[in-house]
């Protein structure tokens, strides 16, 4: 196992001057055993970071290291890395065993040696019966464990996860974020888990780094990233419903943003507080969601099953509670201390 450190990561494509910038200078201290989550939307640079760790994607410029390695001129296989893709990448003649092997054999290692590692993992993943099916002969969560099951046996320092859910159904996501949850408290190795998927972040990370177009917007646990946001951005990716962004409630400074997640704002009775007109609302189970209208500018309320739901078309005064609010920069979006 072993700690990574990122230092002003670099990643442009084409010519050094006139080139297109991709990676805008990430800084990040991963510790020993630590399971890192690299989230934000399509496009923002967080597989292109991942594959920079792994030694798939050249740097442009900055430094990165594994334990006490710097590895930027080492190729992928002298990192001491195993890596989980999105497609599984089984080989379809072989046997869950032998796909399991086959990189161990590649490297000689002795055949006692693998069935030992092999028989860990397989009980580890649950996979004991179905070493010797064929991929073709199994779901796809089970295969996603094969594929798993594959980058533990090599015994690495980190383990590098691109999308490995995108795949599955919504069950079989839920269920496999739970064995990834199981796995690290067993083996303990250090991590870096891409996803676009915020509920995916929130559940498995010890820490996130959200990015947004090739910058780290905010580095920190799920609940300081979700409570106290650095930015608009990670306000608004971060949380479903996403928090209201308003330019035109009242209290708000000029220049200034502020922002309220939906289950911080209360409908009153006494008719003061935010005038907002009931646009649509949505059933979800033991909650509904209230979408409204504040002027031009759109307003959600979570309300659970106990509340009164008002009729759609029908106006509600909500407040915010005051310890819940944020305030953020209007020009570039950071928040307002």
């Amino acid at each position: 196992m072993a700690s990574i450190s990122l230092k002003n990561i670099i990643k442009r494509y084409g010519n050094a001057k006139t080139g297109t910038q991709v990676i805008h200078g990430v800084n990040a201290e991963i510790t020993d055993g630590e399971f890192i989550v690299i989230v934000g939307p399509s496009g923002c640079g967080k597989s292109t970071l991942l594959r920079m760790v792994a030694g798939l994607e050249e740097i442009s410029g900055g430094e990165i290291s594994i334990g006490n390695r710097v590895v930027n001129d080492l190729e992928p296989a002298e990192r001491d890395i195993a890596m989980v893709f999105q497609n599984y990448a089984l080989y379809p003649h072989m046997s869950v065993f032998d796909n399991m092997a086959y990189g161990l054999k590649i490297a000689k290692v002795p055949k006692d040696e693998i069935k030992t590692r092999v028989d860990k993992a397989a009980k580890i993943l649950e996979l004991g019966n179905l070493l010797d099916r064929k991929p073709r002969d199994m779901s796809g969560g089970q295969r996603q464990r094969v594929a798993m099951g594959r980058a533990i046996v090599r015994q690495p320092q980190v383990f590098l996860f691109d999308e490995p859910l995108s795949n599955l159904d919504a069950k079989l996501r839920a269920q496999t974020r739970l064995e990834i949850q199981k796995l690290h408290r067993e083996l303990g190795i250090t991590s870096l888990f891409v996803t676009h998927d915020q509920v995916e972040a929130m559940t498995l990370a010890q820490r996130m780094m959200v990015m947004n177009a090739g910058v780290m917007e905010q580095f920190g646990t799920p609940e300081e990233v979700y409570n106290r946001p650095a930015s608009t951005f990670v306000a608004s990716f971060m949380g479903s419903p996403p928090m209201n962004l308003l330019k035109s409630a009242p209290g708000v400074k000029a220049g200034q943003i502020l922002g309220v997640r939906p289950e911080h704002l209360d409908i009153t009775t006494s008719g003061q507080g935010w005038a907002l007109q009931v646009e649509a609302i949505e059933l979800l189970g033991a909650e509904r969601l209230l979408y409204c209208l504040h002027g031009d500018e759109r307003v959600i309320i979570r309300v659970d099953e106990n509340q009164a739901t008002p009729t759609i078309g029908s106006t509600v005064s909500a407040t915010p509670r005051a310890d819940k609010v944020h305030h953020f920069d209007a020009v570039s979006g950071k928040r307002v201390p």
